[in-house]
């Protein structure tokens, strides 16, 4: 058990099978906000924009007359992309206002992927070095800026099937960028599915880490997917991202850890599930939630 840990532990949306803004095949925001009262968190992202109330005073009250508290709030978008950069931008700030508004801290950038929801490959799986450079540069022009206009602190989130997931691709990134203007949201779940070594990242980049999702890999599931060729989404479908402690990594080597980093860290558990039965995810989030306090995450 840690003691005086700085590791605060939350939930999100994408716990509860929530992907979109919009979508039947989700639960209500009210049932996700009140199911993670009862699951015992006391963080939450905000998850999808649109999803939750756009409203600042709306979002703020039913945040509030839960006890909860707001970590942060993503963001997809395609930097390398050339035509993109305006409208990344605006939804960056957008989603950096409403996060500030109700107290949140960070801005949580997802790269936008190449594999659509039947696995197709839509984009090129690589970039150019005009793209990596353009996507970098890009990348710290909006975390200064959501800096500058917000206080909101941009952490880059890799993600499978997108041009940052793997080891390698996130010692590059963050080689080329600035952290007084981008750090890191490690998802340990999309690193152990790229193939990478979620300690050896915390031992290298311990200054850049200032977020987690914390995610568990079927390594089962995840050998037939390789094997398959499949792409994230259907791989989620089969189950590739299970509930703690049943999968990869070993979560308290990594929890010591970012423990020892002596920094606070936002510590919520992601466990993609999408679409799921509206009853499922109550129990894994009540069982995830016990799980790390055993280890000490509260």
């Amino acid at each position: 058990m840690l003691s005086d840990s700085r590791l605060h532990l939350g939930s999100a949306p994408d716990s509860w099978g929530v992907w979109f803004p919009e979508d039947d095949a989700q639960v209500p925001w009210t049932r996700f906000l009140d199911e993670l009262v009862v699951g015992g968190y006391h963080w939450v992202e905000l998850g999808p924009h649109g999803y939750l109330p756009t409203d600042p005073d709306v979002l703020r009250s039913e945040i509030e007359r839960r006890g909860l508290k707001v970590s942060g709030g993503g963001v997809f978008g395609g930097l390398h992309n050339a035509e993109k950069f305006d409208a990344d931008l605006e939804e960056a700030r957008k989603v950096a206002r409403l996060v500030a508004a109700v107290g949140g801290k960070y801005l949580i950038y997802l790269p936008d992927g190449y594999t659509d929801l039947d696995g197709n490959v839509i984009a090129s799986t690589s970039l150019t070095g005009e793209q990596w450079t353009r996507l970098t540069t890009r990348m710290g022009e909006i975390g200064k800026i959501v800096l500058d206009e917000s206080g909101v602190s941009l952490v880059f989130h890799p993600h499978a099937d997108s041009h940052v997931g793997s080891e390698d691709e996130i010692y590059r990134l963050l080689n080329d960028t600035d952290g007084r203007y981008v750090n890191l949201c490690l998802d340990t779940g999309h690193v152990s599915y790229c193939g990478g070594d979620n300690l050896a990242i915390i031992e290298r980049f311990a200054e850049r880490i200032r977020y987690v999702h914390l995610k568990q890999v079927d390594p089962a599931i995840l050998k037939r997917v390789k094997d398959e060729s499949l792409g994230f989404a259907p791989a989620v479908r089969l189950g590739v991202m299970c509930e703690p402690p049943l999968g990869v990594p070993e979560m308290p080597p990594l929890i010591d850890a970012l423990a020892k980093l002596d920094v606070d860290i936002y510590s919520i558990v992601e466990q993609d599930m999408y679409p799921c039965a509206p009853d499922t995810p109550l129990p894994i989030a009540m069982r995830t939630r016990e799980y790390f306090n055993s280890c000490g995450v509260f």
